[in-house]
């Protein structure tokens, strides 16, 4: 407040001190673009004077007076999203002290509507606004705008979302994402390349990180680096944003309204003055997502300013990352003090140390060490297995087939051990070396009777360990050594704790077959574990071996097995009698029974939340729209496709016979003489899918589907490469080539339907003329079907 205060008032002082200097350094001009029948932009162009500049509509509290646009609404129009603006400039301003964002020379902002009565010709608008420069600021400033309606008017239709010359008003090629670069200078030879996008309101920008399961398209940076330069690790990126897509069943991460890329460079030529780069991305809001789209990128290394190292800017959520790995691994520590391997030597551990000391002090002391040790080791044994395999190759190996069948394996064999058909051990030989030099004393001593229980106690924590190193590595990174961290704390805190209170030692539970119990729960829950790695496999290879109701009925065996054990239906080779159970295993036999029972509806379709992130995806299914409406399950009648025609496969679930090729689906509507429905889809489309599974399924819309038209999706995110006789010149872009076949369906649908969303559905006859104005996401059934039949009938007259 007190910033604002002191602007206003020398404002005030400087417009009653200036008699003969009135300022204007800002005019404004208004136009209207046509972005559709019924959609416009309202354009507000300011023009700045040299020197002046014109702040944000967005400014921090106690900052300057921000530029406000107010627009007399009425019944006439609505008003879609909120005004837009350029990128500006952001500075730390050394008046306000704060980080604030200006424009100087030029500033457009622009506000889209949706006009409801086609007698509207003018829209009227109020904006608000201060301008400054170096020495002074102005009064706050008030300029009445009026937006002239020109429907007929083609020369201004589509301009600013159309760069491919689309004049002819029925253009919707939107660009909800803009990219700037910039470069920063760290050193005489290093640089930092600064890819910028700005991001339209309600639509977002998917991170360069790839879901680990079938998801949308990321965002890529291809750089043209040549001798003389070289990257310096990867390029980062902002935090963003991680949810939990309910489409895929995966977290997605993505950003919204700004997202910033940073690319570390070494350059040796010093006659090298810019690096290209492409990018490579796509876009979506909650209605539709974009093509995926390739922008070319010039950084000027002459242009540079002077910059800090920041690293990436995504550290926060790495840290975040390796807490959790942390934390899960510290509670694993707590689990494994609670088998038979360990939990019976806290007593025997601790109260040698204070019956070989001299004093209470001394026995404190030396259970510190030991606890230290135990620390030390299993770290140890961290950073071993990060500088063997490197910290990226980690996570290489995490999502890796191959690697994902050994990690099912192992964990596997810890569920078969844990549950009592052998033990793994390491060799006597081990500890009986580290027992003699515990024999020795002293600080050394204390370290190999650490070592000594790592060994003798690996039957039991060798399992915990490996699970915890399997998971830290799909992390990568430090994530191994963070992860034997937290679990070596769990085991030593209680040694180092017991022994500076011994008392403590009474309240202890007597061991027994509960701690045998304990082991028996981990080792079900390691071979539920387990198939989520096999699953993982079976994704990717696509082989529909471990779908998603086989993986639920797995899981409903091994939780309900588990139940029977808890509630004492069932015992194990190394069990105690079991007279009674303790209300403890009684409640814990309830919860998994419980668990069990909830799974049993995701058979049959049911989401399944809670565990969301474990099972194969909806989609992923005998049965992906649920039991009884699997293989057409609507009691339509589909025509026979025993012989399938080149180029054409049977949609599942209801065996639609569709055609990802458009000349054989062509060639074969006109051999059977029917209407061609053209699907402009994305495998990453979340609103292809919604229509797949919400209105394709209708009786009367899949019979149509089935029998009245032939169906052509061609998938603009197909990111498989075109045969060589097949790659051609980019008209959108010239100079570059088509390397995909989404490429090529998406140029078709940009030149030839001057769009570029998907779903997009197109009906036309043998000549490749429309039947029916194409649309767009139809979540409506009836109106969807009206559009069918629609164009079906104009095909038949």
């Amino acid at each position: 407040m007190k910033n604002l205060i002191i602007t206003l008032c020398a404002a005030i002082i400087f417009s009653m001190t200036s008699h003969a200097q009135i300022f204007e350094p800002v005019s404004w001009e208004t136009s209207v673009e046509k972005i559709s029948d019924d959609e416009y932009d309202l354009i507000a162009t300011a023009t700045i004077d040299s020197g002046w500049h014109l702040y944000s509509q967005s400014v921090p509290e106690d900052g300057p007076i921000p530029t406000t646009f107010k627009y007399k609404t009425n019944a006439n129009f609505e008003l879609i999203g909120k005004t837009i603006e350029e990128e500006g400039h952001t500075i730390d301003d050394p008046v306000f002290q704060m980080v604030i964002k200006f424009f100087e020379d030029k500033a457009e902002f622009r506000q889209r509507i949706k006009v409801l009565n086609e007698e509207l010709s003018i829209v009227e608008g109020e904006v608000e606004f201060m301008v400054c420069d170096d020495e002074k600021c102005l009064p706050p400033d008030y300029v009445d705008l009026n937006f002239t309606i020109k429907k007929n008017d083609a020369s201004k239709e589509g301009v600013s979302l159309s760069p491919f010359g689309a004049t002819d008003g029925t253009s919707q090629i939107l660009e909800p994402v803009k990219w700037s670069s910039s470069v920063e200078k760290l050193s005489d030879n290093e640089y930092v390349l600064v890819s910028k996008a700005t991001i339209d309101q309600n639509w977002h920008l998917y991170s360069q990180v790839p879901p680990k399961e079938a998801g949308p398209i990321p965002t890529t940076f291809e750089y043209e680096v040549g001798e003389g330069v070289e990257l310096i690790g990867k390029t980062s990126e902002d935090k963003g944003k991680t949810v939990e897509d309910k489409v895929f069943g995966i977290k997605v991460k993505y950003f919204e309204n700004e997202a910033e890329f940073r690319q570390k460079i070494k350059v040796a030529n010093a006659d090298i003055k810019t690096v290209k780069a492409e990018v490579g991305f796509m876009a979506c809001d909650d209605k539709q997502c974009l093509t995926p789209t390739f922008i070319d990128l010039d950084y000027d290394l002459t242009k540079a300013v002077k910059g800090t190292d920041k690293g990436t800017s995504d550290d926060e959520g790495e840290n975040r990352g390796l807490w959790s790995i942390f934390i899960v691994a510290f509670l694993s520590g707590f689990v494994a003090l609670l088998t038979p391997c360990v939990f019976p030597m806290i007593p025997m551990t601790v109260s040698f140390f204070i019956k070989q000391s001299q004093s209470k002090a001394k026995g404190i002391r030396n259970a510190i060490i030991y606890g230290l040790s135990i620390v030390v080791i299993y770290v140890l044994l961290g950073t071993i297995i990060t500088a063997i395999f490197g910290a990226d190759a980690l996570n290489a190996l995490a999502t890796n087939v191959w690697f994902n069948l050994i990690f099912f394996a192992l964990l596997v064999v810890f569920a078969i051990s844990f549950l009592g058909a052998f033990e793994i051990v390491l060799p006597n030989s081990w500890a009986n070396k580290a027992d003699k030099q515990a024999d020795r004393g002293g600080l050394v001593g204390i370290f190999f009777m650490a070592l000594a229980l790592a060994i003798v106690s690996f039957s039991c924590t060798g399992p915990i360990v490996g699970t915890i190193l399997v998971e830290a590595a799909s992390k990568g990174g430090i994530a191994p050594v963070i992860g034997m961290l937290g679990f070596s704390l769990a085991i030593a805190l209680p040694f180092t704790l017991f022994a500076a209170f011994p008392g403590w030692l009474n309240s202890l539970p007597k061991s027994g077959g509960w701690l045998n119990t304990v082991k028996v729960v981990l080792g079900f829950l390691e071979l539920a574990l387990a198939f989520k790695f096999l699953s993982q496999a079976d994704l990717v290879l696509q082989l529909h071996l471990l779908e998603r109701e086989v993986f639920i009925a797995i899981w409903i065996a091994i939780f309900g097995t588990l139940s029977l054990y808890l509630l004492g239906k069932i015992q194990l080779p190394h069990d105690s009698p079991l007279k009674h159970i303790s209300v403890g295993r009684l409640l814990l036999g309830l919860l998994t029974l419980s668990f069990t029972i909830y799974m049993i509806p995701g058979l049959w379709g049911a989401p399944l939340n809670i565990i969301s992130a474990f099972p194969p995806p909806l989609d992923y299914s005998e049965s992906p729209y649920g039991v009884g409406n699997s293989k057409g399950g609507t009691g339509t009648t589909s025509a026979d496709h025993s012989d399938l025609p080149d180029g054409g496969h049977l949609l599942a679930p209801h065996d639609i016979l569709a055609f990802n090729d458009y000349d054989k689906g062509l060639a074969y509507a006109k051999e059977v003489g029917k209407p061609i429905m053209i699907d402009f889809t994305g495998w990453a489309c979340v609103n292809c899918r919604k229509m797949e599974q919400n209105v394709w399924v209708k009786p009367n819309v899949l019979s149509t589907l089935k029998n009245d038209v032939v169906l052509i999706s061609l998938y603009v995110d197909d990111k498989r490469k075109l045969p060589e006789g097949e790659v051609t010149d980019s008209k959108l872009r010239p100079g570059k080539k088509l390397k995909y076949i989404g490429q090529k369906w998406s140029e078709l649908q940009t030149i030839k339907y001057k769009t570029n969303t998907q779903p997009f559905y197109v009906l036309m006859n043998h000549n490749e003329e429309n039947l029916i104005k194409p649309v767009g996401y139809t979540p409506d059934a009836d109106e969807y079907y009206d559009w069918l039949t629609n164009g079906i009938k104009n095909f038949e007259e």
